[in-house]
């Protein structure tokens, strides 16, 4: 599978996104509800998340977590203790990073830990709120790590598309203050066009 990795910059000790979401889009017109549409072109990586976000399609998971053990055998492998996905923003039947961060623990034998992590506040969707300090407002206090679980551990942050980082950087925040991490690495699926 063709990936274009990116280093991400934050406040973690190492952060990439395994390539853009999408290449293209182009508005087509509306459809008979009003909605737009578009054109898209994803890449590998883009249309396989949006095969398992927006169709419910598991099968693009195990190809997934393929695209991540092939990042992970380019780069020097990191001592990670636990993977940690970030908690879902939207209720589904199937929790997409949940799905993927499960499948890539039992590929690399790595725990998951989903309890590490609560979001102890609600802040809705931030995908339309535009401005970088709005979304950190919204998210302050919104998480808490349990450093009984992450006190001292190297941490494998994980999450879905990259758009402007408040959330990831929040995260990372709390897990190594409040849980006291070692160290905290991110790793996402896809960044948005702006973070290219």
């Amino acid at each position: 599978m063709k990936i274009n990795p990116k280093s991400l910059k934050g406040p973690w000790d190492g952060g990439y996104a395994l390539d853009l979401h999408t290449l293209s889009s182009t508005f087509i017109g509306h459809d008979n509800f009003g909605h737009a549409r578009y054109d898209t072109e994803y890449s590998e990586v883009g249309g396989l998340l949006y095969r398992l976000k927006s169709k419910s399609d598991q099968d693009a998971v195990p190809l997934l977590v393929d695209a991540i053990e092939q990042f992970w055998g380019m780069t020097s492998r990191l001592e990670i203790d636990l993977i940690v996905p970030v908690p879902p923003s939207k209720a589904r039947k199937y929790q997409p990073v949940i799905l993927v961060a499960t499948a890539l623990s039992e590929r690399l034998n790595i725990p998951l830990c989903i309890e590490c992590l609560s979001k102890v506040k609600q802040t809705g969707q931030l995908k339309d709120v535009l401005q970088y300090d709005k979304r950190m407002e919204a998210l302050k206090n919104a998480f808490a790590a349990d450093p009984a679980q992450t006190e001292g551990k190297n941490i494998l942050l994980f999450d879905d598309p990259f758009r402007s980082g408040a959330t990831v950087s929040t995260i990372s925040t709390a897990l190594k203050s409040e849980g006291q991490a070692k160290a905290v690495y991110l790793l996402t699926l896809t960044r948005t066009r702006s973070n290219a």
